[in-house]
Formats: C-alpha cells, sequence, structure tokens
C-alpha cells in the first residue's frame, strides 16, 4: 500500500465510500491493496458525508471525474430515491450501495449486497437459495436484503422469524406481492421453536446478537440438526455464539465477512469492468479483521 500512496499522482484514480459516520468502514482496507494488485493506479477513500449533502456531493465527484462510489448507512435508501437510474440489483433491494458516474453527468446505481449473499452462500455450502427451504432471522434491513435476494434466487419457502412479529408480518407482504408463488411462513414467537428451524435447509442470522462479548446465542443446539447450513451476518469475530452451537449439532456454518467480500469484488467488477483478485481482497480483510499475517 505505502508504495500505491507514494505513486498518487494527477492521473490516479479516485473511488471513494461515503457514510454517516465512516470511521467504522472496512472499504479502504480491502479496496487499496485489490487496486494495486490489479496494476491501477487507483485510490480508495473515505468520506463522511451526512444524508441531506449526499446528492450533492455525489454529483460533485462526479464533476471531478471520481471513478465509484460505495455508499453505507444510512446512505443506501436516500441513493436510491435520487439515482438517474437504477440497475435491477437496486430495484430488487430498494436501495443502492455502488455509484456509477457516467459521462453524461448521470449516476447510475446499483446493489451488491444481495450479490454478496448469494455468492458467500455458493462458496461457503456449495450451493446457493434454489430449491430450499430459508429462515430469516431478524427481519430490520439486513434480514429484508436477504428474504428478497432468496426469493429473487429461487427459494422454495422462506421463513421470517422477528422479535416484533408485526416486522416480520409486513416484510412477508412484500414478498407476497413481489413473489406471489412464494411459500412464506411467519413465525409465533421469538425465537423460534425447535420444529420451525429444522424445517429450514438453510438459516440466515440477521441480527447483532452475538456480536459483543457475553451475549448469548440466539438458539440453542437443539435448534439445529446435521446437514443444515447457517450464515452468521456478522463477521467480528470468526465463530459467534449461534455458529458454535450450530457446529456442535452437526450443521455447516460462516459468519459474514464472505458477504462483505464478495460485495466489495462486484461493486470492482462494475467500476472497472476486470476481473478482481478475489483471494488478495480476502486477506485483507482477514488482516484487517482477525489480525491475521497474510
Amino acid at each position: 500500500m505505502n508504495d500505491q500512496v507514494f505513486s498518487i499522482s494527477a492521473q490516479t484514480q479516485v473511488f471513494a465510500v461515503l457514510g454517516h459516520p465512516i470511521g467504522h468502514s472496512l472499504s479502504p482496507a480491502m479496496h487499496n491493496p485489490t487496486l494495486q494488485a490489479m496494476g491501477l493506479n487507483a485510490v480508495y477513500l473515505a468520506f463522511d458525508t451526512p444524508p441531506e449533502q449526499l446528492m450533492d456531493t455525489l454529483r460533485i465527484f462526479g464533476k471531478r471525474g471520481f471513478c465509484g462510489t460505495n455508499l453505507t448507512i444510512p446512505l443506501k435508501e436516500v441513493a436510491f430515491q435520487n439515482m438517474d437510474r437504477l440497475a435491477e440489483s437496486a430495484e430488487l433491494s430498494g436501495s443502492v450501495n455502488t455509484v456509477v458516474f457516467h459521462e453524461d453527468g448521470s449516476l447510475e446505481g446499483h446493489s451488491t449486497d444481495g450479490y454478496g449473499l448469494s455468492q458467500a452462500l455458493k462458496e461457503a455450502f456449495a450451493k446457493g437459495f434454489e430449491g430450499e427451504d430459508v429462515m430469516v432471522l431478524g427481519c430490520g434491513g439486513a434480514g429484508r436484503a436477504a428474504a428478497l435476494q432468496a426469493a429473487a434466487d429461487g427459494a422454495a419457502s422462506i421463513t421470517l422469524a422477528n422479535r416484533t412479529g408485526s416486522r416480520a408480518e409486513v416484510l412477508s407482504e412484500e414478498l407476497h406481492k413481489r413473489f406471489p408463488d412464494l411459500q412464506l411462513k411467519c413465525c409465533p414467537s421469538w425465537p423460534p421453536s425447535v420444529d420451525e428451524t429444522q424445517s429450514c435447509s438453510i438459516l440466515l442470522q440477521s441480527t447483532s446478537q452475538g456480536m459483543k462479548d457475553g451475549d448469548e446465542t440466539l438458539l440453542q443446539k437443539e435448534h439445529f440438526k446435521s446437514g443444515q447450513c447457517l450464515l452468521d451476518m456478522t463477521y467480528v469475530k470468526k465463530v459467534t455464539p449461534i455458529m458454535k452451537v450450530a457446529d456442535e449439532a452437526g450443521a455447516e456454518a460462516v459468519n459474514g465477512l464472505g458477504m462483505l467480500l464478495h460485495q466489495g469484488v462486484r461493486s470492482l467488477e462494475i467500476w472497472t469492468g476486470r476481473s478482481v483478485p478475489v483471494e488478495v481482497m480476502r486477506a485483507a480483510l482477514r488482516t484487517h479483521v482477525y489480525g491475521e499475517a497474510n
């Protein structure tokens, strides 16, 4: 990375991530080594940007020759409402995390979050959502996006579980309107029962449970069975509490680092039109998050 910094010139391509706050973002740590490995004279920066300043900032970036911008909380929905055009991925998710600047000054919004989830699932378990019975634990923003992607990818059924049942019902209604043939169910209790969890082949954990030291696991060993797959969307720990109990029951379990990895890979592919060295980005992420040596 040091060689890249010292080589910055008037010809350096600039990419960025915007959010508010932005100090937590892993995007510069994962993208800069990857851009360097791709042989590009490019740098990836982070800017704290309040929602009310987003569109003015993006227009300025476009005029100044920025090559692409990622967006994180709380800017994804603001961008969705204000893009000049939207890719199919953004239409599906109702949010934008990747902005393309066109020569005519227009802004095109994409979402790579769903792609990241699908690719992480295939990489970890050698299968996608098609034909699977999926349970989504937590129906907030991440859970909603996951459920929509699972439905779009052809899941046989989706079971929604949320601490506040009304939120699951709202999401179920949205899914039914978009995918009328999809089999849907809302769990009446929180956490869901053993019978409900064991009836699903893929479980997606989207709550914040387990991120903090001392957090108890959302589900217990008896909620899982051999052959099931669990993806816990959190990634701050290599093994989260729910991953541990799933593994003890004979299920396969991974955390959410693969999701972050593959959404980042897809953003670079969209911006550059080039193949991206996935393992370089993976190593950069694991070094930054877990302190692993390359």
